[in-house]
């Protein structure tokens, strides 16, 4: 499955939204409609409780500063947050109180350009036993999973093992190399990949590029997949950076739009969700609608998580977080808009218990501006 970087460069500037590359119109701007596919409850899920319609977002503190290139965040059970760089393929541990940051080591085989580097982190659902850390990374020949042993009582530098790889083999490329990784409820490992720019992946359900995968923590296809013995879960997507579960344990995965439309997406599996043959809502009944969408102006989703009965999805391109309130696996009211333009782009957001989140901003990563302190992780209590 060869890249042509020419061809994903020239993809770069002519209309892509992952990580804000894209347009929305001849001018760049938002549209000034956005659709809200599935605003109503399916049936059977009228009685299940929403939240409020309106919400609210308070950046409670600044967690840490001076982070190059962050992409992925998993928290450590007893405390800390585990931080990827991008460019620098080192993981780092932040103390969440004092934001004091001590590298743990660089994740050997990295092969860092355009959108591709260290990107998704994710601990062991065994982790208490075994000090597993899975991660997400374009090396020179494929994006790949692997997974280290975490000892913290080696010296800085020097606390991550040898790589042991999971799986191999996911298409790389300039653009579109997905990245996001999460143990779901059921311990399996789920990942989100991009099509590389070539577009005719997502629909080959024989290519692991533009779909979510699912696999045991040993990187074998997870048993109950729907196709058979394949990693395949769903298809059809362009390139996914977000995945989150409700309290139900249903999936949502975020996608980038090529020049219309970005999607948040209710997850089934074997479900097709129609890249390259529909972009956002489509009238097409073999293909799987979004929940709901935003112009590319308005999002280039990266990370998305689960709090307080809504999903939280943070833009880059859009520089806002998004709260999108849920009745079941639809839309139950408009979706809202936060910190609009205030901490620039924004990569990842996750749960940090109850109304809590952690959101990592995105402006060293080559297309922000970064300011002093960047970047950076924050606090915020949300509603």
């Amino acid at each position: 499955m060869p890249t042509v970087l020419a061809a994903a460069a020239l993809l770069l500037t002519a209309g892509c939204s992952s990580d804000g590359g894209g347009s929305s119109g001849t001018d760049g701007s938002a549209s000034p409609s956005r659709s809200a596919p599935g605003s109503s409850a399916p049936a059977g899920q009228a009685a299940e409780e929403t939240p409020p319609a309106e919400g609210s977002v308070k950046v409670v503190r600044t967690v840490a500063e001076g982070l190059d290139s962050p992409w992925g965040l998993a928290p450590l059970p007893g405390g800390g947050l585990l931080v990827s760089s991008r460019d620098d393929g080192t993981i780092v541990r932040v103390d969440e109180k004092t934001g004091k940051k001590t590298e743990l080591g660089e994740v050997p085989g990295v092969s860092a350009a355009g959108e591709g580097g260290l990107l998704g982190i994710a601990l062991s659902p065994e982790y208490a036993s075994d000090h597993m850390v899975y991660a997400y990374f374009t090396s020179a020949s494929d994006n790949r999973i692997v997974r280290m042993l975490y000892d913290e009582k080696k010296p800085s530098g020097e606390q991550l093992g040898a790589p042991d790889t999971v799986f191999r083999g996911i298409p790389k490329g300039f653009i579109h190399n997905g990245g996001r990784i999460e143990f779901g409820p059921d311990k399996m490992l789920y990942v989100g990949t991009g099509e590389s720019g070539d577009t005719g992946l997502s629909q080959d359900k024989d290519s692991v590029g533009g779909k979510i995968l699912r696999l045991t923590p040993e990187g074998e296809p997870a048993p109950g997949n729907p196709f058979g013995d394949s990693p395949v879960y769903s298809y059809g997507h362009r390139n996914v950076q977000g995945l989150a579960w409700d309290a139900k344990q249903r999936l949502f995965a975020s996608e980038f739009g090529q020049d219309t439309w970005d999607e948040l997406n209710a997850i089934k599996p074997g479900d097709n969700y129609g890249w390259p043959e529909a972009e956002g809502t489509s009238g097409d009944s073999g293909f799987h609608n979004p929940v709901d969408q935003w112009t590319t102006a308005e999002a280039s989703p990266s990370g998305i998580a689960y709090a307080e009965g809504s999903v939280w999805m943070a833009g880059l391109r859009g520089k806002r977080l998004w709260r999108i309130p849920l009745n079941g696996t639809a839309a139950s009211a408009e979706p809202q808009a936060f910190l609009e333009e205030e901490y620039g782009r924004l990569r990842t957001v996750v749960p940090a218990g109850g109304d809590r989140l952690w959101l990592v901003t995105s402006n060293t990563d080559g297309r922000g501006s970064p300011k002093d302190g960047d970047d950076r992780i924050l606090e915020l209590r949300v509603s």
